[in-house]
């Protein structure tokens, strides 16, 4: 069950000039689901994209970036069910032939097509399924098309998980719209996602491919469920240039400042919305690691504790055994951390309690405050190396019984 996650509302969902999306029953896996996913972009759209540093990135992985090399992106492509990941040459020719495909009923070049699969890993993709598939997702285009496109990517999400806001740029209201799924298989870099964001304000390429990267580093890159990093990972960023706005180009002004929070601002709340629909999680977790040296270091030992099974089972078991948190943060790769400057509160929306400090217990701490505030679904630890200024925060949740039931259940 997802931690204070709700479906997104139909009508809040806002459509981005330029971008039509549909979708269809192609029985790629399972019949009789929602598995084939067509997004089409206006003539001048911009697309920029990150992806997995998993070295067996999936083909359809590998065909993208060869694709954005090009950079007139018309179409993207989107299948669940099968990974099309560890297929060797026969999956890459299953990915080309899916952008060809695709590139044929719209009248443009293969290359102008982006192609995105999620599921299961070493099987190979049924092309056949997924080209029959094309001409009723083709058929279901539509501008408003965000909800149901949500739901037709999602895996073992147990929720569609789509935003949108709007932002005044250059006097103009820009609308972006976003979608993501993952529930598991989730750690950067990449985490294990498929994320798409959508805006028709008008953005120089240089500054768009600066705003994936950012964008990816301050939500997608900062969550994990279980540490296991996929192979199919893709987060894009469309800007189809249709809002009226005078193109920006330079990061100096009040418009890339604007732009720039608003689609960060949609990022972190997908981002989020995948760790709050972590595979059988209950529990919604903030690590804040405030006073490093570097903003890295504060992501390692953040890293290190929203990793750990012993601290994530502790936190769904509502127990505070939290000499787990310390043993993460020592084990993080500090070699010259300081433990007697370290300080580590735990929290919850109602109330705080410092849990160490001088290289131990706090003085006040009681543990029946640590379980009181633990018994919440929403929760935070937060730790003060006391060695600078830089700070980061990591999102993840617990883990429970449903997550080994999900998995070992995967394929079934």
């Amino acid at each position: 069950m997802a931690v204070n996650l709700s479906t997104p509302n139909p009508a809040d969902l806002r459509p981005v000039a330029g971008v039509r999306l549909g979708v269809a029953e192609a029985g790629i896996r399972k019949a009789n689901r929602r598995d084939l996913t067509l997004i089409e972009l206006a003539p001048g759209s911009r697309v920029a994209g990150v992806f997995t540093r998993n070295r067996f990135c999936a083909a359809p992985v590998q065909v993208c970036k060869a694709h954005l090399d090009g950079n007139d992106i018309r179409a993207l492509v989107i299948n669940t069910g099968i990974a099309n990941a560890g297929t060797g040459e026969g999956g890459l020719a299953a990915a080309r032939e899916t952008c060809a495909a695709t590139a044929q009923r719209f009248g443009i070049a293969a290359q102008q097509v982006l192609p995105f699969s999620t599921g299961v890993i070493l099987e190979p993709l049924p092309v056949e399924r997924l080209v029959a598939g094309l001409p009723a997702a083709q058929a279901d285009l539509r501008a408003d098309g965000w909800f149901d496109a949500a739901h037709a990517i999602m895996t073992t999400d147990t929720l569609a998980k789509a935003v949108s806001r709007t932002v005044e740029v250059g006097g103009r209201q820009v609308t972006i719209t976003g979608m993501s799924k993952g529930a598991g298989m989730i750690k950067p870099n990449m985490a294990t996602m498929l994320g798409f964001i959508a805006c028709d304000a008008a953005l120089a390429q240089p500054l768009l491919e600066r705003l994936v990267r950012e964008a990816a580093d301050e939500s997608f890159n900062s969550i994990t469920v279980d540490g296991d990093t996929s192979t199919n990972d893709s987060f894009i960023l469309i800007a189809t240039g249709q809002a009226g706005n005078a193109e920006i180009v330079d990061a100096a002004g009040a418009d890339w400042e604007a732009l720039r929070a608003a689609v960060i601002d949609v990022a972190v709340r997908l981002a989020q919305a995948i760790v709050r629909d972590g595979e059988g999680a209950t529990k919604f977790m903030s690590i804040v690691v405030e006073g490093g040296a570097q903003r890295e270091e504060c992501r390692k030992v953040a890293y290190a504790v929203a990793h750990s099974p012993l601290v994530k089972t502790a936190f769904f078991a509502s127990d505070p055994n939290l000499g787990r948190i310390l043993a993460a943060i020592g084990y993080a790769g500090i070699d010259d951390l300081d433990v007697n400057a370290l300080k580590v509160w735990l929290g919850n929306p109602d109330e705080s309690v410092m849990v160490a400090e001088h290289g131990g217990r706090a003085a006040s701490y009681v543990e029946a405050a640590g379980a009181r505030i633990m018994a919440h679904s929403e929760l935070s630890v937060r730790i003060d190396l006391g060695r600078g200024q830089a700070a980061a925060t990591v999102w993840t949740c617990d883990f429970s019984y449903d997550y080994v039931k999900i998995n070992a259940d995967y394929r079934s």
